[in-house]
């Protein structure tokens, strides 16, 4: 009984080459492990203005080198492409698990016009994994506001009060299968992914690892559940030397799911993105 996972920020599929290329990414994910679930952030569909790209449909070229796989995508960015269409960037989970629950969450976006910034969304999916049902969430927080970045770590915190308030208080039954008001399961337990944007102890890690005050399981950071006393190692700027070798990409698992944290590990040698790839093995 076990769960492997794989989190990484694709910079829509752009190696330190310059080479756009969603099908190696695919098979990095693929060496690195025999993953249940992958959670991308920086998925690109019909965006040719980034740099590299042809305007592919990236979630369609990782699928067709996923086969096997549900592909699920949250819009971040929708804007028009200006020929004809929408372009799309957004964050992505493929998983082998079944898929009971999608939620597509957008975080806040307070004014702060002293940095560029964009939307940012967090993508929730229920999963059924070998030990119960299991929200996987993919996200990505602002990169330059901290005014910004700190909102959404609040929005992630009441989210997950939220999801554990519905699983404490499920829908009734309306004995109306497969209609939008038939219940389904959304637990507490909980693995939240992705690019946060800030570093090992900072204060919106201290934030979002914080106790809640009804009794919710918080945040543990898997990296320190399994390398107690360790820094954290770099997933940034290590072949990228436009940004100072850092720590942004993280793993968080609800309390109740520490115990099961049995791996960590950053694959620090790829080099098919300016990020590098998390892996957590749970069992």
């Amino acid at each position: 009984m076990s769960l492997n996972l794989i989190t990484w920020n694709v910079q829509w599929c752009r190696g330190i080459d310059g080479s756009v290329d969603p099908a190696r990414i695919a098979r990095t994910a693929l060496d690195m492990a025999v993953f249940d679930v992958l959670c991308l952030q920086e998925v690109a569909v019909n965006f040719g203005s980034l740099a590299g790209s042809r305007g592919e449909d990236q979630m369609a070229e990782l699928a067709k080198a996923l086969p096997g796989y549900v592909p699920i995508f949250g819009t971040a960015t929708d804007l028009p492409n200006g020929i004809c269409g929408r372009s799309l960037f957004g964050n992505a989970i493929f998983t082998r698990l079944p898929v009971l629950q999608v939620y597509r969450h957008a975080l806040p976006w307070p004014p702060d016009p002293s940095v560029p910034s964009m939307q940012r969304m967090a993508l929730e999916v229920v999963v059924d994994a070998a030990f119960g049902p299991l929200r996987v969430v993919s996200t990505h927080l602002e990169y330059y506001s901290s005014l910004q970045r700190m909102a959404q770590v609040e929005a992630l915190r009441q989210l997950h009060e939220e999801a554990c308030g519905h699983s404490r208080a499920p829908r009734p039954d309306t004995d109306e299968p497969g209609s939008p008001f038939a219940p389904a399961p959304r637990p507490a337990s909980a693995m939240l992914c992705g690019d946060f944007n800030f570093e090992p102890r900072h204060s919106e890690h201290v934030r979002i690892t914080a106790p809640f005050t009804n009794g919710e399981p918080a945040f543990r950071d898997a990296w320190e559940l399994t390398h107690p006393g360790v820094a954290h190692p770099a997933t940034a700027g290590i072949h990228d030397k436009t940004l100072p070798a850092c720590c942004f990409d993280f793993v968080f698992v609800t309390q109740d799911l520490s115990p099961l944290v049995r791996r960590v590990e950053v694959n620090s040698a790829t080099e098919a993105s300016d990020h590098q790839p998390v892996f957590v093995e749970l069992g």
